[in-house]
C-alpha cells in the first residue's frame, strides 16, 4: 500500500506484518488477514486524511490502535462469515452428506488448521526469515521472484532459504502430519 504520504508509507512499513499476524491469530486464514491488514491501514490512512496529520508521532498508542481494530474487524468478519451459507455448503446439504460426516470433515478442517499455525509459530520461533519465505511463497502465493525481492535478497537465495525452511518442517512434523492425513 504506497501512498504520496511518506510517514503513512514508514508507519505501513513498520506494522504491516504485526498487523497480518494479529488478523491472522483471530482468524486463521491468510487470505482474510491479508484483507484486514489492508482494511486497517485503509482506515488510519483516511484518519489520517481526515485529522490532516502529517507525521506519525501525532498518533499516540499508534500500535495499540492498529493492533486492536484488526483484532475487532477480523473477529467481525469471523462471526459475520460464521452466519452465512455458501452456496456449496446448501448444495451439500440439499445432496444428503451426513451430520457424522460433516463432523468428521469439520473436526479434521480444524486439526488441520491448528497444526499449520503451531508450525508457522515454531518456524517463526526457529527462524523469522524462514518463517517470512514461507509466508510469502506458501500462503500469500506470491511467486518466488516477487518474494525474493520483497525480502531483499537475489531469486537463487530465496530459493534455498525456501528449501530449507521446508525441509525443517518435513522433518519436525512429517509424522504428525501424515498421522492427520490418515482420517
Amino acid at each position: 500500500m504506497v501512498t504520496n504520504n511518506q510517514s503513512f508509507n514508514e508507519i505501513y512499513e513498520k506494522y504491516k506484518n504485526l498487523v497480518l499476524k494479529t488478523a491472522y491469530k483471530y482468524s486463521g486464514d491468510y487470505s482474510l488477514a491479508d484483507d484486514i491488514m489492508q482494511e486497517t491501514f485503509f482506515a488510519l490512512y483516511k484518519d489520517m486524511q481526515k485529522k490532516n496529520y502529517q507525521y506519525a508521532e501525532q498518533y499516540k498508542n499508534l500500535k495499540a490502535w492498529l493492533i486492536t481494530t484488526a483484532k475487532n474487524a477480523t473477529i467481525n468478519q469471523v462471526k459475520k462469515r460464521a452466519n452465512e451459507v455458501s452456496i456449496f455448503e446448501a448444495e451439500e446439504d440439499l445432496l444428503g452428506e451426513s451430520p457424522e460426516e460433516q463432523m468428521i470433515e469439520e473436526t479434521g478442517k480444524r486439526e488441520n488448521a491448528r497444526l499449520h499455525r503451531r508450525i508457522m509459530a515454531d518456524l517463526y520461533e526457529k527462524n523469522p526469515r524462514w518463517y517470512r519465505a514461507i509466508f510469502l511463497a506458501c500462503y500469500l502465493k506470491i511467486k518466488q521472484e516477487e518474494a525474493a525481492e520483497i525480502m531483499g535478497m537475489n531469486k537463487g537465495a530465496f530459493h534455498l532459504l525456501l528449501h530449507r525452511a521446508r525441509g525443517w518442517i518435513r522433518k519436525k512434523y512429517s509424522v504428525e502430519y501424515e498421522e492427520l492425513m490418515r482420517y
